[in-house]
């Protein structure tokens, strides 16, 4: 990523982090006390249209100023941090995170990128962080089945996010046995459902994308070679209605196929034959994928700019 797309990109992460409507709420309501606007509710994390996509906002405007920290976005995203990630908004984070009826809430999804913001931004979210932590962990050691969806729920995509953010001296064992135990012995992906109509997450590469995570090159290419006996022809997918918040996720699809296609390749064996045609489809799914983060539609495209941010900067063997 060069630095004129970092700006572009910053700056549509910059355009929602504090702009709370639109805004899709998750909310379970207690009482009329309840009963308030999003920046009362969460206060860190109000805006980009709902909770998750207001924390990897904020991740995204991380990740580039770390890496570009003399560009023009740089002051207006601290500017934006000093604002919301206040240790008073994040303590409001934490006792709203506490609230009766909502150990569900943002789970495992919205919970594993904010341990991802919390690694790219140490210790201004931290105590929020470690009640996500403690959620997540509590709930990872009782879930019986995986969830193999296309969506927020899907538990690969969580898992990934969540081994990536270990750091400071936490176990890694919960995350990594819960993926043995959830996917080890998982043959003959159904590739050809795939997708579904609202799907911005591939089921099979997302698990793939995990376990390579898990293992090293060679068992990784053994456990592929069960998986996905035969190497799927993936095609990138176009968005039948950019303006529509469920349709253009297909635009991120592309996105998330290209990071996870790349990471496939890039954890098997240096001289495996699949690694050349799993990069060649990553650069298509990448292609068609940027093309799509214009900014033109709030509602379907508030979050692409984080997805395309991810896929150019995040390492492979992260």
């Amino acid at each position: 990523m060069d630095e004129q797309s970092a700006n572009r990109l910053a700056r549509l992460a910059l355009n929602c982090v504090t702009r709370e409507y639109p805004n899709k709420i998750v909310h379970v309501l207690n009482s009329d006390v309840d009963v308030r606007p999003p920046r009362e509710l969460t206060p860190a994390f109000y805006g980009c249209f709902d909770w998750h996509s207001a924390v990897y906002g904020h991740w995204t405007l991380a990740r580039l100023m770390r890496l570009f920290p003399n560009s023009g976005f740089a002051k207006e995203a601290r500017t934006a941090f000093e604002r919301n990630l206040t240790a008073e908004n994040v303590s409001a984070e934490v006792g709203y995170l506490s609230g009766a009826g909502r150990d569900s809430f943002e789970r495992p999804y919205g919970l594993a990128w904010l341990l991802a913001l919390d690694r790219e931004l140490p210790g201004v979210v931290e105590p929020l962080a470690e009640a996500a932590w403690g959620r997540l962990e509590r709930w990872i050691r009782k879930l019986p089945y995986p969830d193999r969806s296309g969506q927020h729920a899907n538990t690969a995509t969580a898992l990934g996010l969540i081994m990536d953010a270990i750091h400071d001296g936490r176990s890694a064992l919960p995350w990594f046995e819960a993926a043995s135990r959830f996917y080890a012995q998982d043959r003959d992906a159904p590739v050809h459902l795939e997708p579904s109509g609202e799907d911005f997450l591939s089921p099979s590469l997302a698990e793939a994308d995990l376990m390579r995570r898990l293992y090293g090159p060679n068992k990784f290419a053994l456990w592929l070679n069960r998986f996905l006996p035969e190497l799927p022809e993936f095609e990138p997918e176009i968005s039948p209605d950019p303006s529509d918040g469920k349709l253009a996720h297909l635009d991120g699809l592309n996105l998330s196929r290209g990071w996870m296609l790349r990471g496939i390749a890039n954890g098997l064996p240096a001289k495996d034959s699949r690694r050349g045609e799993l990069l060649k489809m990553a650069a298509s799914h990448r292609d068609v994928g940027l093309a799509a983060v214009t900014g033109e539609h709030y509602e379907g495209g508030h979050w692409l700019a984080t997805f395309a941010v991810y896929l150019e900067t995040t390492s492979p063997r992260a």
